[in-house]
């Protein structure tokens, strides 16, 4: 993306900031062509930044004590090794927040009063919102002359009908304390279910898709023509899937029975149920490429978490089919949806019953994007790498509007010092 290009375009820079990280990438959001992405990591110490651009990768140490220093360190990369922002003419910046409960249904351009909502939603996500407002406060510092947008994971899950997302406990949970199914991983699953019609030669209005987004978090989608019509994570992105480290689905009963035998209190649960569950809880690791491997060498353990994950998976996969009614696609995507032969193998050879046929060579090697079953497979399914960056790049371009110019310089050190 040359600067003659990118002023033609529209260059946005996208954030996810994290508790102690902060990712960043400069995409068009017309063309969606990258230029630059990178991220800095451990926030509030001796940190580190790893940059590309230019089919180059450069690392460097930081030291950055908050989210405005990390962005100043991106800033410094991206004018040494490309885009300088200062030039580029930025769009917009686009931000990532993990919950918007149940206010924000679509992106929203950011103000005070949209970051006084966020902020009253921190309990819904006490480990996620807070460091988002971290990233917006910080990029708002840092280009004060720019329109931010946030973009909200739970959004995409806004369209689930009641029967979906209400739970069957007591009024006064779900009316005063906005207990309910929200849903996460919105942005990744409606950019992959649009991308799957698509490569499916469809309008996403005539599609039902199920979206698989498997990663050290995972979670499972149902689009109904479009739209997010249940989905396996609920309250909080505990719920569902077997992830790296998180339980997904257990009973309820669960914590007061381990409160009485073990004396466990709620936030030690939580904590457990969250950091060392999952994978890390069965096989005592939570990369699934070492489980993998374990598994291989005859772990009984880590065979048995492989079992219970895909276990897991096929059940959902069935009740979404069910749910659906008619299943055009499956699609698998994230870090192990997009690069573990093995779980979409074993996902996939158990959905005979629903006329899946796995083309084995295919699904072993070839395309980053492609199909993975036979032309006579009932259903097809297809490995489609997801992109949420663009999503939210594009988001930018529709609440911002294609005809507003950019703001001219977008560096402000002087400004700032």
């Amino acid at each position: 993306m040359t600067s003659d290009t990118a002023r033609r375009g529209r260059p946005v820079l996208v954030v996810n900031a994290g508790s102690s990280s902060l990712k960043y990438q400069v995409l068009d959001a017309q063309s969606g062509e990258t230029a630059a992405s990178g991220i800095v990591e451990r926030i509030g110490g001796a940190g580190r930044l790893r940059h590309r651009s230019g089919g180059e990768t450069h690392e460097q140490d930081v030291t950055c004590k908050d989210h405005v220093e990390a962005l100043d360190a991106a800033r410094a990369a991206l004018r040494e090794h490309g885009p300088d922002l200062a030039t580029l003419g930025l769009f917009a910046v686009g931000h990532r927040v993990v919950h918007g409960g149940p206010e924000f249904t679509e992106p929203v351009l950011v103000d005070d009063d949209v970051i006084a909502a966020i902020e009253e939603l921190v309990p819904l996500a006490p480990l996620h919102n807070p460091a988002n407002l971290e990233g917006i406060r910080g990029a708002r510092t840092t280009f004060p002359d720019l329109p931010h947008v946030a973009v909200f994971d739970t959004a995409f899950h806004q369209t689930l009908p009641p029967a979906a997302h209400t739970y069957a406990v007591p009024a006064e949970w779900r009316d005063r304390h906005r207990v309910r199914r929200y849903g996460f991983h919105g942005t990744s699953h409606r950019y992959v279910s649009r991308r799957t019609a698509e490569l499916l030669g469809r309008e996403p209005g005539d599609t039902n898709v199920i979206v698989l987004h498997l990663g050290n978090g995972a979670s499972a989608c149902a689009v109904r023509a479009g739209e997010s019509v249940d989905t396996s994570m609920g309250l909080s992105p505990l719920e569902g899937l077997v992830m790296g480290t998180r339980s997904g689905d257990v009973d309820p009963a669960l914590g007061a029975y381990l409160q009485r035998v073990a004396r466990l209190d709620a936030t030690a649960y939580d904590e457990a149920l969250n950091k060392a569950s999952g994978l890390l809880g069965l096989a005592g690791v939570s990369d699934l490429r070492e489980v993998e491997s374990r598994r291989r060498d005859g772990d009984s353990d880590a065979a048995l978490a492989l079992d219970v994950m895909v276990h897991r998976l096929r059940k959902y996969v069935g009740a979404y089919a069910v749910l659906l009614g008619r299943v055009d696609a499956i699609a698998f995507t994230g870090g192990i949806g997009e690069n573990s032969a093995l779980v979409r193998r074993e996902v996939l050879d158990g959905l005979g019953i629903l006329g899946v046929d796995l083309d084995a060579a295919a699904n072993d090697d070839g395309e980053a994007e492609r199909l993975v079953t036979t032309a006579g497979s009932t259903i097809p399914a297809w490995v489609v790498p997801t992109n949420e960056e663009l999503e939210i790049a594009r988001a930018c371009l529709t609440v911002v509007g294609t005809s507003a110019p950019p703001t001219g310089d977008t560096d402000h050190d002087t400004a700032r010092s």
